[in-house]
Parts: C-alpha cells; sequence; structure tokens
C-alpha cells in the first residue's frame, strides 16, 4: 500500500479460515490505492465458532463491511439484516455492506461468473448452461445464472449431501425465476454426454483441474463439446486447465477459466462498499500479470 493509514482509514476485512493465502487483501487495496480511497482491507482468520463475534465488530467498529468466505458462507447469514435476492435463494453470503449499522448480505460469485462470459461476448438470455459441481460457487453460479437470464440449468453432482441441498435450491429456482433447472446424477456419464450435446455454456465448477489434480479432469473426450459453445473452468490456477486443453481441441468457441470469475466477484464487492467501479484491468496487472498464479 502507498497510501497512509490515518484516523480516517475505513476498514474492511475478509472473515474465513484459512484466510492468509486470500489474494482478496492484494485485489481491494490496490483498487483503493489507484482510486486515492481511504479504505483498508485485512485478512481476519475466523471460522463458525467465532462469525457471530465478527459480525458484531463490523457493527462496533464501524466498519464497511467484509467479504465472507469457508466455512461462514451459510453460518452468516442468521446475523444478516437484509439479504439479497441471490444471497436468499442460496442462502449464503459472501459479501456484506454495512449502512450504518443495518448489514446486508450479498452473494457475488455469481455476479462475477456471468460478467465473465458478458465481458467475453457470450450471450446469456435464454441460452442452456451445463453446471457440475454443486458446492458453494456451484450454487452461487446456477442462482445468479437462473436471475440473469438462462433458460436452462442442467445441474451436476455426485449423489451425496450436496446433491440434495442443490435438489432443494433447484426448486427454489424453478419457483422464483422464469429457469427450468433439472438436477442429474455426474456418475451417469451418458446423461451428462447427452446433456452437452445442447449445451450454450458449460461450467466446471469443482476442484478438479486445480492441485493436486491439474492433470485431471471431469471431460477428457473432445467429442463431447460442440464447436458452438463456451466451456469455462472457475479454476485459474493453473491459467490452462485439463478441461480448458480438452476444450481447445474440440475448437470451442470460448474457452475460459476463472480469473475472470473472480476479478468480477470482487469487483462487484468493491462497488456495493465503494458506489464506484474496480479498475480491473489494473488489479489484475498488479496482482495477477506481476505474479505466477
Amino acid at each position: 500500500m502507498s497510501r497512509m493509514i490515518d484516523a480516517n482509514t475505513v476498514l474492511l476485512g475478509l472473515l474465513a479460515s484459512p484466510c492468509r493465502h486470500s489474494i482478496s487483501p492484494a485485489m481491494h487495496n490496490a483498487a483503493f490505492d489507484k482510486l486515492g480511497i481511504n479504505y483498508a482491507y485485512l485478512s481476519f482468520d475466523v471460522d463458525t465458532d467465532t462469525i457471530k463475534g465478527a459480525v458484531d465488530a463490523i457493527r462496533v467498529l464501524k466498519m464497511r463491511g467484509a467479504n465472507v468466505s469457508m466455512p461462514n458462507k451459510r453460518a452468516v447469514v442468521q446475523y444478516m439484516d437484509k439479504l439479497s435476492p441471490a444471497a436468499e435463494i442460496i442462502q449464503a453470503v459472501n459479501t456484506i455492506v454495512n449502512d450504518d449499522g443495518i448489514l446486508t448480505g450479498h452473494n457475488t460469485d455469481g455476479i462475477g461468473f456471468v460478467q465473465s462470459l458478458i465481458d467475453e461476448g457470450i450471450e446469456v438470455k435464454g441460452k442452456k448452461l451445463v453446471l457440475a459441481g454443486a458446492g458453494g460457487a456451484g450454487t452461487a453460479i446456477a442462482t445468479q445464472a437462473a436471475l440473469d437470464g438462462f433458460s436452462e440449468i442442467a445441474f451436476f453432482n455426485r449423489k451425496n449431501a450436496r446433491f440434495e441441498n442443490a435438489r432443494i435450491l433447484s426448486e427454489k429456482i424453478n419457483q422464483k425465476t422464469d429457469c427450468k433447472v433439472t438436477m442429474h446424477d455426474l456418475n451417469d456419464k451418458d446423461d451428462f454426454r447427452k446433456s452437452l450435446e445442447t449445451a450454450d455454456v458449460y461450467c466446471d465448477a469443482t476442484s478438479v483441474g486445480m492441485a493436486p489434480m491439474e492433470e485431471m479432469s471431469l471431460i477428457e473426450d473432445p467429442a463431447w463439446f460442440h464447436e458452438d459453445m463456451a466451456v469455462c473452468d472457475i479454476v485459474y490456477a493453473p491459467r490452462t486447465t485439463k478441461l480448458m486443453k480438452v476444450a481447445k481441441k474440440a475448437n470451442v468457441r470460448h474457452v475460459i477459466n476463472g480469473l475472470g470469475m473472480v476479478l468480477n466477484q470482487g469487483a462487484a464487492a468493491f462497488e456495493l462498499w465503494c458506489n464506484q467501479k474496480m479498475p480491473i484491468e489494473y488489479v489484475k496487472k498488479q496482482v495477477f500479470d506481476e505474479v505466477k498464479m
């Protein structure tokens, strides 16, 4: 940080455990530096046993807000005064905004994903999304994709506890939006491949492709893809995942990693706090392009 912290500096932070690996402080402090905003962003090691006290501190210390990550995204919901439409459906929060003691919980993960598609010139309204992975990222993506105009989502996960949670979420999305969401067993490879035949966008929202699974992909055969589609991996380290290599062999129109999603979800939170746009290209250069990730 090139700015001096003074008596007027406003505090923001990340509430997560573990938290020391996060790139959020670097992203947001770079943006505050660039725009001359007297805010500072720190990381706080907070888990579900201490999240209530951390939320109380947001009010007591008059913090502008916070980001929330694992394991607190669901646990923090009960301490919010308000929820955004996406956070209400998902019942998970990744961004808190403090307006004079009134705390509103938002979920910008899905916003980041949809914006990353739009940035690549990909039309989302009326399109079909095939989505693998019903964890925190997958459920946020499914919800925001529905809210932003996808007409159909085929949601794949292995039949475990997350599958049941995603099934309940799918029912909520079907009730509250015009999007039709269907749940599918990820182990049913024939169903998986058939769904991809009519997909406009495929997104892998699992951790497959990230260390230590860099040489793995849920889809190994380029024939599963068609040229007139987008293939997205939410992983951004490595920059080119095994899935992306498979998609490139299939000559699909758009092949995207998770860098745009992580930047745009941060930018959405930044705008909620600061009421102005994050300088994304500057942040990308400072945080991602100058550091090997």
